[in-house]
């Protein structure tokens, strides 16, 4: 039998392994208290995840394996950092509670659907959250919402970024999604422009950091202008080696934001742990459906950023270079980083969430203790 407490499950292939190997690090410091096995149902993920972590890792490909690991292991909570088809099968488990994690805080349209019902808990990082479940479910019960922050955000990765005596623009674009209601990329619409406009500001360090999906996109659109990007920021740092302008295609980008003045990004948890940790600084916001009022009322960060659509990158070159002398959204900022983020601070998140756990491990053992004794007829044993 093994010492398992919680199971982080992941059920798909090794393009999406980004949205666990985040958590890797806050799961090893919760396997110090509760031990942490992951669960992966793709044999070539396990290899990704096993070159980045020493917890234990089992791999169940078909169903029928899946629950008797699920039998030997004896877990007591299953987390889940996304909503794969695939989970549905690891939900069937009846004798262990089920928590959605998620792999990121965002005002995507993604990020409260009906899949949360189906989970005993769904941890979220503060009000926004909350209210974008109040908003966008029917009959949700959001006692089952569990406010714990971003507690990959007390992490220090060490810094991808050269030091660098130029003030630093960040590009994040996100990815297309899986559908269009979900997609907010700015690559495919604006992005070559957005890189040319900051390029052409005087004495700025561009660096382009695309989201992990972006750079084995199958969209012809978006992977075109990615290495039409790629291609730009080539061209500059050669013709201006001092510039230091670069492109990361992979890493953390939490380890990016330290060494950065100010950032362009889409709709995603990019911008939010912006938001969190380097609240003093500028962010731009690209609105690809060039609907201000609607992003206004679905993304609340907005109301605290300069949005751009197709119609403002003329003018983008501008308002950078305003912005990083004068920044007149600070204060907002603020404001709204309580809005998402609650009073945390840095260290806080990951008390919660390991609270979190170790409250849900209590309850499985208090729920199993309280069950009615079954006698051989099948009767509940109530004397």
């Amino acid at each position: 039998m093994y010492d398992v407490e919680v199971i982080a499950y992941f059920a798909d292939d090794p393009t999406r392994t980004y949205q666990l190997v985040q958590w890797l690090p806050v799961l090893e410091l919760l396997h110090a208290r509760h031990p942490v096995a992951l669960v992966v149902r793709d044999p070539h993920s396990a290899v990704v995840l096993g070159d980045r972590t020493d917890l234990p890792i089992h791999v169940a490909t078909p169903f029928p394996e899946l629950t008797a690991l699920y039998a030997e292991l004896d877990a007591k909570v299953v987390l889940y950092c996304n909503n794969s088809m695939l989970n549905f099968q690891s939900l069937l488990h009846g004798r262990s509670l089920h928590a959605h994690i998620n792999h990121g805080e965002s005002d995507k349209q993604s990020m409260a659907s009906n899949n949360a019902k189906a989970y005993d808990r769904v941890f979220v990082a503060g009000e926004a959250a909350v209210q974008r479940h109040v908003a966008g479910l029917l009959e949700f019960d959001t006692s089952r919402l569990v406010r714990i922050g971003r507690p990959q955000l007390d992490l220090r990765p060490a810094p991808l970024l050269a030091p660098s005596t130029r003030r630093t623009v960040l590009y994040a674009p996100t990815w297309e999604g899986d559908a269009d209601y979900n997609d907010y990329t700015s690559l495919d619409t604006m992005g070559v422009a957005i890189v040319r406009a900051v390029l052409a500001v005087p004495e700025v360090r561009l660096v382009y950091k695309p989201h992990p999906k972006v750079v084995t996109s199958l969209t012809p659109p978006v992977r075109d202008a990615h290495h039409e990007v790629l291609a730009l920021v080539d061209e500059a740092a050669t013709r201006e080696p001092g510039a230091q302008h670069v492109a990361i295609t992979a890493g953390d980008i939490l380890a990016v934001m330290p060494d950065c003045d100010l950032m362009i990004t889409d709709v995603s948890s990019v911008g939010l742990d912006w938001l969190y940790l380097r609240t003093e600084k500028p962010i731009l916001v690209t609105d690809r459906h060039s609907d201000a009022e609607r992003l206004r009322h679905e993304v609340p960060v907005s109301r605290c950023a300069d949005v751009v659509a197709d119609a403002d990158v003329a003018g983008l070159t501008a308002l950078v270079a305003d912005r990083l002398e004068h920044d007149t959204h600070h204060l907002a900022r603020v404001a709204m980083r309580h809005y998402y983020f609650d009073d945390l601070q840095i260290g806080e998140s990951t008390m919660r969430f390991t609270d979190a756990v170790g409250e849900l491990v209590s309850l499985r053992d208090a729920l199993l203790r309280s069950e009615p004794a079954i006698d051989g007829a099948g009767a509940a044993d109530i004397a």
